[in-house]
């Protein structure tokens, strides 16, 4: 079912002529009881029933809105043609809104790519661009776009994990929009055959189920501790052999394998310890 544009007519102009059968009718009416005329009166009341039925043919379209036509159960055709317009009174007319539409799910509670249960939300933007699809190839349209929001963002959120594990790969909470394309394009594809056109989707909420939440935080407290230190351990590893080549260069001092090795595990100490170290100075000989 695809959207057919149809014609239709100026609503003012038509309600004029409307208005204007009305007063021919009531003056034919007023003329055949002062001259006792039978077939006046028979013809005001036919003017008259003729301008209530035309009437039911009107119609308002606001912007941004559509009106799909239908004739005994078949499609007509769509108008979109702001103000007062008139069509046939036998048409039935059931508008829609296309004007630009958001919503934000509730906090799913999914397992993600490791198997970790999380809660999630999107908030998804959307707004109805082929009334005929709407109307006919779906039971109820806005009703569709909530469950296959949903259901996208299950599908969406176990197919990556929450934190990134290896460089380059995907995870719900490194590559916010990245995530958000994949959910963009997997509504736009589960929406289509409803008419609706998805224009943005994103995350609005991202956490660990509250059952395993603690226990996620000190994870991710350790893998930063652990980060760190690996950093710090590979900085002072640089300054120990660059003090030692400095040494050896300068001819400052020569040590032998014992000393160097001592001199490294005390620069270490110094280099890699959370808290200041407190010198010992040797005031005798140097061994």
């Amino acid at each position: 079912m695809k959207e057919i544009p149809i014609r239709s007519l100026p609503g003012i102009p038509t309600l004029l002529v409307l208005i204007g059968i009305a007063l021919v009718s009531a003056w034919l009416f007023v003329s055949g009881v002062r001259h006792e005329s039978l077939a006046l009166i028979v013809l005001a009341a036919l003017g008259t029933m003729l301008a209530i039925f035309l009437a039911a043919g009107l119609y308002m379209v606001e912007p941004n809105q559509g009106a799909v036509l239908s004739l005994f159960g078949k499609y007509v055709g769509t108008v979109k043609d702001n103000g007062l317009r008139w069509n046939s009174p036998f048409y039935i007319k059931r508008k829609l809104s296309q004007r630009v539409r958001n919503f934000e799910s509730g906090k799913l509670k999914v397992n993600e790519l490791d198997g970790s249960p999380i809660e999630i939300a999107a908030v998804i933007v959307w707004q109805v661009i082929d009334c005929a699809e709407a109307v006919y190839n779906v039971d109820d349209y806005e009703s569709f776009v909530h469950i296959q929001s949903e259901s996208a963002l299950r599908a969406m959120a176990t197919s990556y994990p929450y934190d990134q594990h290896e460089e380059g790969q995907l995870a719900l909470r490194s590559h916010a929009a990245e995530i958000s394309q994949h959910l963009q394009d997997e509504l736009a594809e589960r929406l289509a055959d409803a008419g609706v056109k998805v224009i943005d989707a994103r995350i609005s909420h991202l956490a660990y189920a509250p059952e395993i939440a603690q226990a996620m935080l000190q994870r991710q407290q350790a893998n930063a501790i652990i980060a760190a230190r690996t950093r710090i351990v590979a900085g002072a590893v640089g300054m120990v052999e660059m003090a030692l080549a400095e040494l050896q260069k300068n001819g400052v001092v020569n040590l032998d394998e014992e000393r160097k090795a001592h001199m490294v595990s005390n620069l270490l100490v110094v280099l890699c310890g959370e808290r200041s170290t407190q010198p010992i100075v040797n005031a005798g000989s140097l061994y």
